[in-house]
């Protein structure tokens, strides 16, 4: 965090010891308290400077005679100081004009954004054999910023790749709606053979004039920052649809629409019970979230798929891939 504020300074030793800030640098009030009562705790003394200023304005932190707390490793749960770095720099190149107010509003927002350049730094090479290995220096950002920042983010770039016959492009200008990384769950209960799909109001049809707004899909949501994308699965079903999940199988993780889409999906069949009467509407409140369940055979799912009834396309993927999984899943669940 020090590197990313552009910061040195003295090493000293406070007395007292910290309470929480597990999230510190990722909530605005996921910050340690120092209280008394003996020990003591690792600090910086530093010179505070633009960027430390721009920081603590969105994270409403106040100086504290030019002294950070650096923490003594008992806080309560496990710190994340690469998430907290990322989402530092997402604050930092946020517009210089943008007021600090207005991204503190998206903390939550820029801190999946963050965890999902985290998640994506750090995967495994997955590709196809069919497709070149490529090193970092293959792509190159020779500018890039924001040029809006709501709930999802649209970055404006200029840049140049390596081509297929070995040369570079000329600079290229880019722009990608970016929205993290969002996860996809198809509740299935195995022993009636059933799945639960949910009913919502969508806003990208209605900007294609669609007729048909709502859209049957499957349970879906963020991947929030500091959890994982097994916990957002399970979050979510218990939000869209009041329904606890005993099992997950992974699917077919992808990119949905690379060419414009900054986001990757993370899809999964979950092991539900779904007796009669369970559907009900459901979401949260906060968030105005309005959400109808349906609960129909595994097999009607999969003809409504292939006669194109169904519109969204994580869901419709999750459908066939289950017709050709059921067998492998009732194995591991021991159900053959």
């Amino acid at each position: 965090m020090l590197q990313v504020l552009g910061l040195d300074g003295r090493s000293e030793v406070l007395p007292g010891r910290l309470a929480g800030g597990a999230r510190a640098g990722i909530d605005k009030d996921g910050w340690p308290r120092l209280e008394g009562g003996g020990g003591t705790v690792r600090a910086v003394r530093v010179t505070p400077n633009p960027a430390l200023d721009r920081y603590s304005a969105v994270m409403d932190l106040k100086p504290r005679n030019g002294i950070l707390g650096l923490g003594d490793g008992k806080t309560e749960g496990e710190a994340q100081p690469a998430l907290a770095a990322g989402i530092a720099r997402h604050i930092l190149t946020a517009p210089p004009d943008r007021p600090a107010g207005d991204i503190a509003k998206r903390l939550t927002m820029i801190g999946v954004i963050a965890a999902s350049e985290l998640r994506g730094s750090e995967s495994p090479y997955s590709g196809s054999p069919l497709v070149d290995r490529r090193a970092p220096e293959d792509v190159q950002i020779l500018e890039q910023h924001e040029a809006y920042g709501g709930f999802f983010s649209v970055q404006v770039c200029k840049l140049r790749h390596r081509t297929h016959a070995g040369g570079m492009t000329p600079d290229l200008p880019r722009e990608a709606l970016v929205s993290g990384d969002a996860v996809v769950v198809l509740p299935w209960d195995p022993v009636r053979d059933r799945v639960l799909l949910i009913e919502q109001f969508r806003m990208a049809p209605v900007f294609r004039r669609d007729p048909q707004p709502w859209l049957l899909e499957a349970v879906a949501g963020r991947v929030d920052a500091g959890e994982t994308v097994e916990q957002a699965a399970l979050r979510e079903a218990r939000e869209e649809a009041n329904l606890p999940l005993t099992r997950l199988f992974p699917a077919i993780h992808h990119y949905p629409s690379p060419g414009v889409l900054g986001e990757y999906l993370y899809l999964y069949v979950g092991i539900a019970d779904l007796p009669d009467g369970i559907e009900g509407v459901h979401g949260l409140e906060t968030e105005a979230e309005d959400i109808r369940g349906h609960v129909i055979g595994r097999s009607d799912l999969a003809r409504m798929a292939m006669s194109g009834q169904v519109a969204n396309g994580p869901l419709a993927m999750l459908s066939l891939w289950l017709e050709l999984r059921k067998d492998t899943i009732r194995a591991a669940l021991g159900q053959v």
